[in-house]
């Protein structure tokens, strides 16, 4: 049976003109193998809108995973992120100038969610691949971590058979020419996004080894 992935990529933010988790999630979209297809939409960096967009997206194609990607400017590793926080803590304003400081996610929610994607498995098969990846313990409390505690609250209130998660990826090249900071070519960011695809739906238990770092 055909099981399907959808994928979410944020605009670009903070005054850069391109985002390479929307860049990835573009050519991510229509991807197909005999058991798995992927399908992507873009998401607004905007507190509230953001989680409003993906919950219209899940309606929309009914997955059996869904994965969102980030830009983590300053990482040099694919990092499937292993917890979601109800907090909003901006340190800038969004794309309409929201900054939230110590506001929940949703009031009255959890203090946390854990991802229930097998992020130990993902980065291992990163690894194995090539590509460097590793967990990370903290999605940060901007739009990344918004979006990944508004999906867990949605998938844990109203579809408990649906697996999910939030992956932070570096930036490109091109956006590091007046930075000092890695980056990660397009081609690869998409070869670890899919492998984390289908190794999402591949997998139904994550593999139990010490993994993990603050960022």
């Amino acid at each position: 049976m055909l099981k399907r992935v959808l994928f979410t990529g944020f605009q670009p933010f903070d005054g850069d003109t391109v985002n390479p988790a929307l860049e990835a999630v573009r050519l991510l979209h229509g991807r197909q193998w005999d058991d798995v297809e992927f399908v992507g939409i873009e998401i607004p960096t905007v507190f509230g809108k953001a989680i409003d967009t993906l919950r219209a997206g899940i309606t929309t194609f009914n997955p059996d995973v869904v994965i969102c990607v980030g830009q983590a400017g300053g990482r040099a590793q694919i990092t499937p992120e292993r917890v979601a926080i109800n907090v909003d803590d901006a340190p800038i304003g969004d794309n309409e100038g929201n900054q939230p400081i110590d506001e929940p996610v949703f009031p009255g929610g959890p203090a946390a969610y854990w991802s229930t994607l097998p992020i130990k498995k993902m980065t291992m098969d990163m690894n194995q691949a090539g590509i460097p990846a590793s967990v990370s313990n903290t999605a940060g409390t901007f739009v990344c971590n918004h979006i990944f505690y508004g999906l867990m609250h949605e998938l844990a209130q109203n579809r408990p058979g649906v697996r999910g998660g939030f992956i932070h990826i570096p930036y490109m090249p091109e956006q590091v020419t007046q930075r000092q900071a890695p980056s990660m070519s397009l081609d690869v960011i998409v070869r670890g996004l899919e492998l984390c695809g289908l190794t999402s739906v591949r997998t139904a238990l994550d593999i139990q080894v010490g993994a993990g770092t603050e960022c």
